[in-house]
């Protein structure tokens, strides 16, 4: 396969090349670098079997490939609060541009979506058929509201040009090539916990999220792109099912490290889900996935990264 993945050079986009070089495809990785990095890529640069180009979805691109991972936007809340309106138009025309790449040279799309579109759930935990409570015009809603326009293109794409689709509602994913400085919840505990600042928490500790490791996500979205059963267009959750409190994960950590933590707390931000959690029927059943790592375990090898990359004089 010549495979094109958006969002090449980002935290998962990274991941998802190494994965399918490892599996014998040809991979374009396509990358803006506001939020991905040539650091997560720089082993691949120089392969006959991998190019990179530097490139905004927004903006329209003529390619030849078998299939498309569309996986370009920012996901944290620190980069896509940052140009609001450039989120919604990387979710909307980054989306529009890879559909019409997809029609017109035939290939099978994945559609990098988001537990997000769930909002401030109602529903616990999560299935695919629940149609979320997201305000509309909140500070989160250019991310929430820009990807659930990008599901509704993928479906009528889909239902008009019989275009071969596939939607993957992913949940908070931790591992090493996270950026430092994302404002999300892992890279942000290990980070102050390295340098041995005080760990920030918001709320009060209690709200809960499930923690999926890259490798399983990865692995997931690989194998959904190749189900080829008669559902395989119709959104499916992604993540892991093991719910664990914001104060949990801040124990754990300070057993990995050996110590106990520092902790201060701030005000949770607005219309930020107090309880999350994946249904994870459909992607079990389906495809026979479930997320193996353990957060203990996938909470060391982060620590790691980070170590090694704090060392560095550059991230000092």
């Amino acid at each position: 396969m010549r495979t094109l993945v958006t969002g090449g050079a980002g935290f998962l986009g990274s991941h998802l090349c190494d994965r399918l070089l490892a599996d014998g495809h040809d991979v374009i990785a396509l990358d803006n670098l506001f939020t991905g990095s040539k650091r997560n890529i720089a082993h691949l640069l120089g392969r006959p079997d991998f190019e990179f180009i530097r490139h905004d979805v927004v903006n329209p691109i003529l390619l030849e490939v078998d299939w498309i991972f569309n996986l370009a936007c920012p996901a944290s809340p620190i980069h896509y609060q940052y140009n609001p309106v450039k989120t919604v138009k990387t979710s909307v025309m980054g989306t529009l541009n890879m559909l019409g790449l997809a029609k017109r040279v035939g290939a099978r799309m994945l559609q990098a979506s988001t537990s997000e579109v769930y909002g401030d759930p109602k529903e616990h935990p999560q299935q695919e058929t629940y149609w979320g409570h997201v305000n509309p015009i909140g500070p989160r809603s250019c991310y929430d509201e820009g990807k659930r326009v990008a599901e509704t293109l993928m479906m009528d794409y889909h239902r008009q040009n019989q275009l071969d689709t596939r939607i993957v509602r992913i949940f908070n994913t931790y591992g090493p090539r996270m950026a430092r400085g994302d404002g999300r919840v892992i890279s942000n505990f290990i980070v102050q916990a390295l340098r041995r600042e005080p760990v920030t928490i918001y709320g009060d500790g209690t709200q809960t999220r499930c923690f999926c490791y890259v490798d399983d996500l990865i692995d997931a979205i690989v194998t959904w792109m190749q189900y080829g059963g008669d559902d395989a267009a119709d959104p499916v959750n992604i993540g892991a099912t093991d719910e664990r409190s914001m104060g949990d994960v801040v124990s754990c950590l300070g057993e990995i490290l050996g110590r106990k933590l520092d902790v201060v707390h701030q005000s949770l931000p607005k219309n930020d889900p107090v309880r999350r959690k994946p249904n994870t029927t459909r992607v079990e059943g389906c495809i026979g996935w479930s997320a193996r790592t353990s957060l203990e375990q996938g909470l060391r090898k982060t620590v790691d990264y980070f170590r090694k990359m704090l060392d560095e004089p550059k991230f000092m």
